[in-house]
């Protein structure tokens, strides 16, 4: 059986490959490479694929255009979220933010380019099973879009007076909801029971990110962070009691299935990755090479 890791960034690079190929202006296509690669933690297509196994994966290449398509837009939106008329990162995994690299009209235009390109890797798959593909699309405009999805999330920034949970929910979570729907999808199934874990998992992440925020910048306010914070609003002992609520309300929401206590395992992996982002010193040591095991990587 191929590894998830592996199966993951042969799917990606296709998809990819197909937005940069011949005739591509040379620097978009470098800076549409640089968006996506080398890899981050791959959290929301490594969930699509965990659901779809868990359920039989009876589509592959269903499942792998729906876990592209994802990473695509959750690379496109970081490209957005660096930009300077919202966080004006400088870096992100640990090298110049794409704007600060090509110009923020390339950044827009590459942002662009991830969106289209995510949505076209789904479309190509219609003949495979024409009434999934509409759903999976469905699923994962949910995530992206307005009033509730991603694109709602950044909005939430602008606004003189934010609901934290409201925000936190189509910030970070939708988007982690539409990636257990879709593996569920993918497969044939109800996503309907499979949104819960993933809105648990995504606010989960959302919190472990604050908290490590908090940790890294030092207790301050919204603006020093970048952004609403929970660790800020909360305090580091109810943020690290509500990380641990996040995931165990997961846990409890993995439907029955064939491969529920595989899933489960694999949610308790990611979670622990998730406590040594926030909380490093009470992680467990060998999370990570246990999660690369599983299907992980980095």
């Amino acid at each position: 059986m191929t590894r998830v890791p592996d199966r993951l960034e042969r799917a990606v690079e296709r998809a990819v490959s197909r937005l940069t190929h011949d005739g591509c202006p040379p620097r978009l296509q470098a800076a549409v490479r640089y968006a996506v690669f080398p890899a981050g933690n791959r959290w929301r297509p490594r969930l699509c694929y965990a659901v779809a196994q868990a359920l039989g994966d009876d589509r592959p290449d269903l499942t792998d255009a729906a876990a592209t398509a994802l990473e695509l837009l959750h690379c496109a939106s970081l490209v957005q979220d660096d930009l300077p008329a919202f966080d004006d990162a400088p870096e992100r995994r640990g090298r110049p933010a794409l704007h600060r690299a090509f110009g923020d009209a390339t950044a827009i235009l590459v942002a662009d380019a991830l969106i289209i390109g995510a949505f076209e890797t789904v479309a190509r798959e219609t003949a495979v099973d024409p009434e999934r593909v509409r759903d999976l699309t469905l699923a994962i405009t949910r995530g992206v879009g307005t009033p509730h999805g991603a694109v709602a999330g950044q909005a939430w920034e602008s606004e003189a007076a934010i609901d934290l949970e409201q925000y936190h929910r189509a910030k970070t979570a939708a988007l982690f909801e539409s990636a257990t729907a879709a593996g569920a999808i993918a497969a044939g199934y109800d996503p309907d029971p499979w949104r819960t874990v993933g809105s648990w998992l995504g606010r989960a992440y959302q919190v472990a990110d604050d908290l490590a925020d908090e940790a890294s910048i030092g207790r301050g306010s919204d603006a020093a962070l970048g952004r609403p914070n929970a660790a800020h609003h909360l305090g580091v002992e109810r943020s690290a009691a509500l990380l641990d609520r996040c995931i165990t309300k997961a846990l409890e929401a993995v439907p029955l299935c064939p491969g529920r206590a595989a899933f489960q395992e694999f949610v308790r992996l990611i979670a622990a990755k998730f406590r040594r982002m926030a909380l490093p010193q009470s992680a467990v040591p060998e999370a990570e090479e246990r999660l690369s095991a599983a299907g992980g990587g980095r």
